[in-house]
């Protein structure tokens, strides 16, 4: 943390200045991560709370590195960088809002805590069903090798009792609104590809699910359910 404060003394605004800019960009990671269900948060925004009144170069960046420092310190998270998608070959077509998030620098911010510990006083009995939806799904697409036509997962999604016509489901309201969530919170990213037949929607991992944390975390529930039942997750 020492490193980060002088890093910033450098830029000649007071500490109680920059103490007031390191606090705004954390109370707003907290504040917007939460309220948007988890869906990253652009670098962009970061960056306008401190250039807003200060124009000095790379201020910005010193300012971002020091809540990150802090919000692992004193909150117990890790503020994550997402990487970029991967390129689409020429076939293919990143739809709109895919290749917007894919353009930008965004941050997610993951429990540095233990997972049991996690689990048993973080995590809310109301998010739980989400959590389980998002690792069957990313399940399905693991198994499926990364990448499945929408009409495929669908089909898999509907042995579990999941349909795409259900706008009333008593947890998640809209499956294929639960579905787009997914893809808004950077654990899928949709495709259309273009074949002989025409043009084909295709779900593929993106940056969070390929994580290591998390696609070892879908590693193991595969393997539960593997244990339990294998005809849940035979990809036909």
């Amino acid at each position: 943390m020492a490193d980060e404060a002088d890093a910033l003394s450098q830029f000649g605004i007071s500490k109680e200045e920059t103490d007031k800019l390191v606090s705004e960009v954390i109370r707003f990671v907290l504040f917007k991560f939460h309220q948007n269900s988890g869906c990253p948060i652009k670098r962009e925004d970061l960056t306008q709370i401190v250039t807003k009144n200060y124009r000095q170069r790379n201020l910005a960046t010193s300012v971002i590195n020091e809540a990150k420092t802090k919000l692992s310190s004193v909150f117990g998270y890790d503020l994550k960088e997402l990487q970029r998608s991967r390129t689409c070959s020429n076939a293919q077509t990143r739809l709109p809002q895919s290749q917007s998030n894919a353009d930008s620098k965004s941050y997610v911010l993951v429990s540095q805590l233990p997972i049991e510990v996690f689990r048993k006083h973080v995590v809310e009995e109301t998010t739980s069903p989400m959590t389980g939806f998002t690792f069957a799904v990313l399940a399905v697409v693991q198994l499926a090798g990364g990448k499945i036509p929408e009409e495929t997962l669908w089909h898999h999604l509907r042995r579990m009792g999941l349909h795409e016509s259900d706008e009333h489901n008593p947890v998640f309201g809209s499956n294929k609104q639960a579905l787009e969530t997914l893809v808004q919170q950077r654990f899928l990213q949709k495709e259309k590809v273009s074949g002989p037949e025409g043009n084909t929607l295709f779900y593929d991992l993106a940056e969070r699910a390929l994580d290591a944390q998390v696609s070892e975390r879908v590693k193991d529930y595969i393997s539960q359910i593997l244990k339990n039942d294998v005809s849940v997750v035979e990809l036909d």
